[in-house]
């Protein structure tokens, strides 16, 4: 169905992100367009998050405004993909009868067939579709329009687990197809990679292994293949995705087929692995295997990153690729959760407090250089106030946070999910009180540890990814991005300059402030030339830090 106009909405975390990116590219291919202003589209999609109980409230939110225009138009498609579609089913049709197309997180290969049917029959019942999900010829009855609704969830999650059958997976197509758009629309130049779906762990407070199926892991060569099509289309930064990242190990046939091609998978030892997986042998590819094979077949690729790791199974061979390859960063996302090791125990998370600190301790040892720029920095995630959790308990999360000595943490509130364990079998018995006040103990902790492990980084000297202008210049100038690229047009005043002088006068003296990320994902602001915006954006640039805060370092360009 070509002509028509969506709006997409992403809510949640960087897989959320990336399947958005990956359905706009599908549909796109097929003919439909994009827009920014959701009173503009045709059909507008909203991709959700379970994990964080404000998330859904801004689509319910939405979707009760959508409600009163579908009033006046009744041909709008309105559609929620992700984790809540999967996980309230088709009780969320009944919630909200807005809604015509559901489609989980699993099934997004399905989503251009699916909306292809709903714009169609919205198209031939025209003004007959009511915005309560009636139609006027079965008004009388009240009868619900079953035919505009289109519903594709996950169902039998068998036919995803296991090693991914990539010759049979329209959803690993899926990931495969979008690499070659990915730089049209990201002038950061920065992309992420899916290289496991799914989850296996079962944490009692989580909904992700219900909403995204049993942990798959995506053949290496097809992971190489699109890092390689990022590369080409001028991705100099890649992020891998996995639920838990780390545990990413492909054991698979001598070859697998895409589109009828034999692909063949070697899996390979990283050179020089003192600690190699007694059980990996030929065929078997581990998560260090792939990172080392990355970073040698695609040295286009600047920075290679990942997240989400897992602290336990963290092997000392990961650890050993990010040491010796200096394209990976030296950055960590490992969550906490806890420092209570009988909480750890209730939320099913499978380490002790111990275990944590082993492993955070461990890898500082293998990757913390600051001497040669090369700082170690760790962000974890905590949850407060979790059932039955004590004082006592809340106390240990608090030496937990000091000893890990995050550049930064999410620290969330407990908050029961539906689909959960927690939800259904465990009492939200800490009060909202002391959630609130346990919240904010442990942020002004954070945030202080920020505050320390930023100054640390002033006198040295980075490499900083340019993202473009900082959101405290756009604000002074009332600059968007995109508008950036008139400022000299406009003469800037940022640098001193004045608005008699002359074009050329004004190039030589404006700067602006630019905002970036070092390798171990700290955030850098610096003042550049204005009429050198485009050149620096989506280029790494070498600043001196001369100054920081809790959230940024402030720094100095410098010559390379």
């Amino acid at each position: 169905m070509t002509g028509k106009t969506v709006y997409l909405e992403t809510f949640g975390c960087q897989m959320n992100e990336l399947d958005s990116e990956l359905v706009a590219a599908d549909l796109s291919r097929l003919g439909y367009t994009f827009t920014l202003e959701s009173d503009r589209a045709d059909v507008v999609l909203y991709n959700t998050c379970s994990v964080r109980e404000q998330a859904e409230q801004k689509v319910w939110s939405r979707i009760g405004e959508l409600a009163k225009r579908k009033q006046t138009q009744p041909e709008l498609v309105v559609g929620v993909l992700g984790c809540m579609a999967e996980r309230d089913g088709i009780g969320l049709l009944d919630r909200m009868p807005a809604v015509d197309l559901l489609c989980g997180p699993a099934e997004l290969d399905k989503l251009p067939g699916l909306l292809d049917n709903a714009v169609r029959t919205k198209m031939a019942l025209g003004a007959e579709d009511n915005a309560d999900g009636t139609s006027r010829d079965r008004e009388g009855a009240g009868l619900p329009l079953v035919s505009a609704r289109q519903v594709a969830l996950q169902g039998d999650a068998s036919r995803r687990s296991g090693t991914l059958a990539a010759a049979g997976d329209r959803l690993e197509m899926l990931d495969l197809s979008r690499a070659v758009s990915a730089i049209e629309h990201n002038a950061q130049r920065s992309a992420y990679v899916r290289i496991t779906r799914g989850c296996n762990k079962f944490c009692t407070y989580c909904v992700v292994p219900h909403t995204r199926g049993a942990e798959v892991h995506r053949p290496p060569e097809h992971i190489i293949e699109e890092c390689q099509r990022l590369a080409d289309a001028g991705v100099i930064e890649i992020t891998l995705l996995g639920q838990t990242v780390n545990h990413y190990r492909y054991e698979g046939a001598s070859a697998v087929s895409i589109e009828g091609v034999l692909q063949p998978q070697k899996g390979r030892t990283y050179k020089g692995s003192h600690h190699r997986d007694a059980f990996a042998g030929e065929g078997t590819t581990t998560f260090a295997d792939l990172l080392y094979q990355i970073h040698e077949r695609v040295p286009s690729v600047q920075r290679l990153r990942f997240v989400t790791s897992y602290p336990r199974d963290f092997g000392n061979d990961v650890l050993e690729v990010i040491r010796d390859c200096p394209r990976l960063c030296r950055y960590l996302h490992v969550p906490a959760q806890s420092g209570s090791d009988r909480v750890l125990k209730m939320m099913n998370r499978g380490y002790t407090v111990g275990e944590y600190d082993e492993f955070i301790g461990r890898a500082r040892e293998h990757l913390h250089q600051p001497e040669i720029g090369r700082p170690l920095m760790i962000s974890g995630d905590i949850i407060v106030g979790f059932p039955t959790e004590t004082d006592e308990d809340f106390a240990g999360t608090i030496e937990l946070l000091e000893r890990s000595r995050y550049k930064s943490c999410f620290i969330f509130k407990y908050s029961p999910r539906p689909g959960t364990v927690a939800f259904d079998k465990i009492a939200d018995d800490v009060p909202d009180a002391v959630k609130r006040q346990r919240n904010n103990e442990l942020l002004a902790v954070q945030t202080w540890m920020s505050d320390e492990v930023s100054r640390e980084q002033i006198g040295r000297t980075f490499g900083v990814l340019v993202e473009g202008v900082s959101k405290k210049a756009r604000r002074a100038e009332g600059l968007t991005h995109g508008q950036i690229r008139l400022a000299n047009a406009v003469s800037l005043t940022v640098g001193g300059g004045s608005p008699e002088q002359s074009s050329t006068e004004a190039d030589a003296c404006e700067t602006i402030q630019l905002s970036g990320r070092t390798d171990g994902d700290q955030i850098v602001l610096f003042d550049a030339p204005a009429s050198e915006v485009d050149q620096l954006t989506g280029s790494i640039v070498t600043v001196r830090i001369d100054s920081a805060d809790r959230l940024s370092l402030f720094g100095t360009l410098t010559p390379a």
